[in-house]
């Protein structure tokens, strides 16, 4: 499996909307000067990252955007599903609920498939934005 710029860069620009939200909405624009990303690139994630939930927009003078729930409940897991779908690496016929594939019942390679995807999820479900803004703040020493 290898991440589009889409799981990459809306990563890096949650992470810095979570630094930088905790003193009120922010913009679009700064988050794309700080990040080195085009506005309209990520409009396109940010919108994404909307529709699943994860932030949330407020208009008027002050407007921005924030996160719409504490980055202590949102996952790494959450927000790359949000942006590049599925995060399979492989994905197996025979691992179904009801098998579509022939060779299921005698395929041995299904488990080699579902422990690659079972272990992906679990890394990427177990990482915590709020780890990632900790990090952050220690690599640009404002803790």
């Amino acid at each position: 499996m290898k991440l589009s710029t889409k799981g990459r860069y809306g990563l890096r620009a949650l992470v810095d909307l979570a630094v930088h939200s905790e003193n009120g909405t922010v913009s679009i624009q700064s988050i794309a000067n700080r990040q080195n990303i085009s506005v309209s690139y990520l409009e396109q994630l940010v919108g994404k990252m909307r529709r699943a939930g994860i932030v949330t927009s407020i208009r008027g003078a002050a407007g921005g955007y924030r996160l719409a729930k504490p980055p202590s409940t949102i996952s790494v897991g959450d927000v790359l599903r949000a942006l590049e779908g599925d995060l399979e690496a492989v994905n197996c016929p025979g691992n179904d609920e009801v098998p579509a594939c022939e060779a299921a019942p005698t395929c041995v390679t299904k488990y080699v498939w579902k422990r690659i995807n079972d272990s992906i999820s679990q890394a990427v479900d177990t990482i915590m934005i709020e780890e990632l803004v900790q990090e952050s703040k220690k690599l640009n020493g404002k803790e």
